[in-house]
């Protein structure tokens, strides 16, 4: 069926996918297409029973894996557990990120102040969470003055809940178009709400925040799987039509 979704790899018991940005993983309405396990379903026809492996948020685009069978997904899970697992993120952020590598470390936990139910921030009695990142290039948009972006490369150390928008956002880079952690939560609130304004979706500058699983690396039954996908034509855009404040890359 056309236009579930990009196929990365598919093989008897793998189907890796490339999630487009505002595709939320897990069926919340009736409509099949309306969630990536439910394009799943319609993708294997009558008797499929595709069982996901990893999952990215509603907003975050990028690399799924699913498993065709529960033989599959229980060895998969067990790799994900043991975190033999390479992951790699790009992410557009908000300033001129100083460090070309580093990493950040700070607890995360519930965010008992915000408004926000889900929203988690760093606390001093969170649990570990660790993130690196290399600094891929830093510019700014065409046009513009004084407004500095950088593009990262990123991985996760961890897998805590919205880890790299956190830890980011606590080294005071939030990804652009976040719209819990970018600095203004009534954002999020105002789309839930279905009462985001033309104004609002303006300073938020892309239609999804613009993070993007782009690499994913682990070893099954002896066979290593390296795969890659390229972020959004919106995301690459926002990147592509730029002036670079610096000759390093």
């Amino acid at each position: 069926m056309p236009d579930l979704f990009a196929i990365l790899h598919e093989d008897a018991d793998l189907l890796v996918v490339n999630k487009p940005a505002g595709l939320v993983c897990h069926p919340t309405k009736t409509d099949e297409r309306s969630s990536l396990i439910g394009r799943a379903r319609l993708h294997l026809g009558d008797g499929g029973t595709p069982h996901l492996v990893n999952r990215l948020d509603r907003e975050t685009s990028g690399i799924v894996v699913l498993a065709k069978n529960s033989g599959c997904a229980g060895e998969l899970g067990k790799i994900w557990e043991s975190r033999a697992v390479l992951k790699e993120y790009l992410a557009i952020v908000h300033g001129r990120v100083a460090d070309d590598h580093g990493t950040i470390e700070a607890p995360l936990g519930k965010d008992l102040h915000s408004r926000v139910a889900i929203k988690d921030c760093v606390r001093e009695d969170g649990a570990p969470a660790r993130t690196e990142f290399w600094v891929e290039r830093r510019f700014e948009l065409r046009g513009s003055t004084n407004t500095a972006y950088s593009l990262l490369r990123i991985r996760p150390l961890t897998g805590r809940k919205h880890q790299i928008r956190i830890h980011l956002a606590h080294r005071g880079h939030p990804i652009v178009g976040d719209k819990i952690y970018g600095g203004d939560e009534d954002l999020y609130l105002a789309l839930v709400e279905d009462r985001l304004t033309p104004a609002q979706r303006s300073r938020l500058l892309l239609p999804f925040q613009a993070l993007h699983a782009n690499r994913l690396q682990f070893t099954l039954r002896d066979r290593q799987f390296d795969f890659a996908a390229r972020p959004e034509p919106w995301f690459e855009a926002f990147a592509a039509g730029t002036t670079k404040m610096t000759n390093d890359q």
